[in-house]
C-alpha cells in the first residue's frame, strides 16, 4: 500500500457518515463543463422540433442525453465513495471533461443526423477514465475490490460494445443502442451486490442539487437569448411578454417543488438510491427540454416553426408534466396515497391541459405557481400538526 503524499493518495472509501461533506470546486468545475453538452443538445433538440421533426428530434434527443446524464452521474456515484482529489484523480477528472467537451461537440450531429461517431469517442473517453479509477479503488479497498473489479470489468465491456457499435449496419443503430443502455444501466447494480460503496447521502443529494441549478440557468440562459432574437425581428415586446413571464414563472415554480423536499434521508438503501439517480434522467432531461419548449413557441410567434400548433404547445407543456409527475415518484417513496399526492397529481393534468389554451406557456406558468402554492401550503400544516 503507498503512502499519502501531496501527490498520491490511496484511494480509500470515505465515511458515508462523513460531517461537513460537501461539493468540491473540482466538482463544481466539472458540472459547468457538462452544462455545456446540455446545452448543445437542447439547442439541436429546438431546431429539429423547428424544422418540424417531431419524431426524430425527440428520439435523437432521448439517445443523446443519456450519453450526458449516465457519464455525469456516473462520476457523481464515484466521487461520493472515492474523491482523493490527489495528481491522478483531478488529471482523471480532467480527462472526463475533456471528453465532455468532445462529446458537446458532436452532439448537434448526433441528434440532427444519428451520426454518433464523435459523441461515441467522448463518451468512452469518460467512461474509460471511470475503469482506471475503478481499478485504483479497487487496489485501494481490499473490502471492496471485487465490487470495483466489477464496475472496471462491465464498464471496459460496454464501452467496446459502444465503439463495435459504430461499425454496425444503419439498421441495427438503434437496436444496439438500446441493448447498451441496458447494459449500461445493470453495471451498478450487478457490482453493488459484491458489497456497497460508501457513498454519501448528503453529498449526493447535494450533488443532484446543484446540477438541477445548473440546467434550470441553461434553460433560462438560452431562453434570453431567443427572446433577444426575437425582439431583433418585427416581434413587439407586447407579443413576447407572454411568453417570457410564462417561462419566468415556470421555471421558478420548477426550482421550488425541487427543493420544496428533502432527498438525503430517502437515500438509505440501494434501490431507493438507484431509483433516486436513474429517475432523475427524466428530471434533468425535462428541464433542459423547456428552454427548446419555448424556443418553439417564440419561433412560431415569428414564423419560423412549421409544426401545427397543439404540437408546438405540447413541446412546452408535456416536458414540465413529467418533470413534476417524476420529482413526486421520486419523493413520495411507499408513502400512502393522500393528500399531497393528489395535488400533484392536479397539477400535472392541468399543466397538460393547458396545452390546448391559445397561451400555453403564461397558462403553464399559472399553474405551476398555484402548484407551488398548494404544495408549500399542504406541506407547512403537516409539519405544524408533527412539530
Amino acid at each position: 500500500m503507498s503512502h499519502p503524499t501531496p501527490w498520491h493518495r490511496p484511494m480509500l472509501p470515505r465515511p458515508s457518515t462523513e460531517r461537513h461533506r460537501t461539493a468540491t470546486v473540482l466538482e463544481l468545475f466539472f458540472d459547468l463543463c457538462f452544462v455545456t453538452a446540455v446545452a448543445q443538445t437542447a439547442a439541436a433538440f429546438e431546431h429539429e422540433l423547428a424544422a418540424g421533426k417531431l419524431g426524430h428530434g425527440v428520439l435523437g434527443y432521448v439517445l443523446v442525453f443519456f450519453a450526458i446524464w449516465w457519464a455525469w452521474m456516473n462520476f457523481t456515484w464515484f466521487a461520493s465513495a472515492y474523491d482523493t482529489d490527489d495528481v491522478p484523480y483531478r488529471l482523471l477528472t480532467l480527462l472526463q471533461i475533456a471528453g465532455a467537451l468532445v462529446l458537446a461537440a458532436g452532439a448537434s450531429k448526433a441528434l440532427e443526423e444519428y451520426d454518433f461517431t464523435v459523441i461515441t469517442y467522448g463518451y468512452v473517453v469518460m467512461r474509460l477514465a471511470m475503469v482506471s479509477q475503478w481499478l485504483r479503488a479497487a487496489r485501494s479497498d481490499p473490502e471492496r475490490r471485487r465490487t470495483c473489479l466489477r464496475y472496471a470489468v462491465g464498464i471496459l465491456v460496454v464501452q467496446i460494445g459502444w465503439v463495435a457499435r459504430l461499425y454496425l449496419p444503419d439498421g441495427a443503430g438503434l437496436p444496439s443502442f438500446l441493448v447498451l443502455v441496458v447494459a449500461e444501466l445493470t453495471v451498478p447494480a450487478w457490482a453493488e451486490r459484491a458489497g456497497q460503496t460508501t457513498w454519501h447521502p448528503h453529498h449526493i443529494a447535494e450533488r443532484y442539487g446543484l446540477f438541477t441549478l445548473i440546467v434550470l440557468g441553461e434553460s433560462i440562459t438560452a431562453a434570453t437569448g431567443t427572446v433577444r432574437a426575437a425582439l431583433d425581428t418585427d416581434v413587439s415586446l407586447g407579443d413576447i411578454a407572454p411568453l417570457v413571464v410564462g417561462g419566468i414563472l415556470t421555471v421558478f415554480a420548477m426550482w421550488w417543488l425541487y427543493f420544496t423536499q428533502s432527498a438525503p434521508e430517502k437515500l438509505n438503501r440501494l434501490t431507493t438510491a438507484l431509483r433516486w439517480g436513474y429517475g432523475h434522467y427524466v428530471v434533468y432531461a425535462s428541464a433542459a427540454a423547456v428552454a427548446a419548449g419555448l424556443a418553439v413557441e417564440i419561433a412560431h410567434l415569428t414564423g419560423h416553426a412549421h409544426l401545427e400548433r397543439t404540437v408546438i404547445a405540447a413541446a412546452y407543456t408535456v416536458p414540465v408534466a413529467l418533470y413534476v409527475a417524476v420529482l413526486r415518484l421520486l419523493h413520495r417513496g411507499a408513502a400512502k396515497f393522500g393528500v399531497l399526492d393528489i395535488i400533484w397529481v392536479v397539477g400535472v393534468l392541468a399543466v397538460l391541459a393547458v396545452t390546448f389554451t391559445s397561451s400555453p406557456v403564461l397558462a403553464t406558468g399559472c399553474v405551476m405557481s398555484v402548484l407551488v402554492a398548494a404544495v408549500v401550503g399542504v406541506s407547512g400544516r403537516a409539519a405544524a400538526r408533527t412539530a
